[in-house]
């Protein structure tokens, strides 16, 4: 199984969108196996979520997420933990030891946002920041 991280510095990156890699870890019978850090680039969330899939990605697990984002990756097969925060390596740990919760409340939906549908807005470990 593949698990992708929004990733920077050892750290789960708080938002999917402006994410500049993905930790991608390779988990077997309970443990890792693999891991490597891939770079998305100027990338979108729409983007982000084809390049998950080319990756192979089954498990996404990030900080805030927008509910485009939400949408586009209900489309896929690919499950999203989102409202995550902290060491990324502990939080693979948390994962494999079903004790990562599943969608937190870091999503962002705009609710507040003076563009709607805009992408250009910080969301960290609590939501949205305008």
């Amino acid at each position: 199984m593949k698990v992708a991280i929004t990733y920077e510095n050892g750290l789960l990156f708080p938002h999917f969108g402006r994410t500049p890699a993905f930790k991608l870890y390779d988990v077997e019978n309970g443990t890792v196996t693999e891991s490597r850090v891939v770079e998305t680039g100027e990338t979108g969330h729409g983007a982000l979520v084809g390049m998950l899939q080319e990756l192979g990605a089954e498990v996404l697990i990030c900080g805030g997420i927008g509910g485009g984002a939400i949408a586009a990756m209900n489309e896929t097969d690919i499950k999203v933990y989102a409202g995550a925060a902290g060491d990324a390596d502990e939080l693979i740990q948390d994962y494999i030891n079903g004790t990562l919760p599943e969608n937190g409340d870091a999503t962002c939906d705009h609710h507040d946002h003076e563009h709607e549908g805009h992408t250009d807005h910080d969301c960290g470990h609590g939501g949205c920041h305008h």
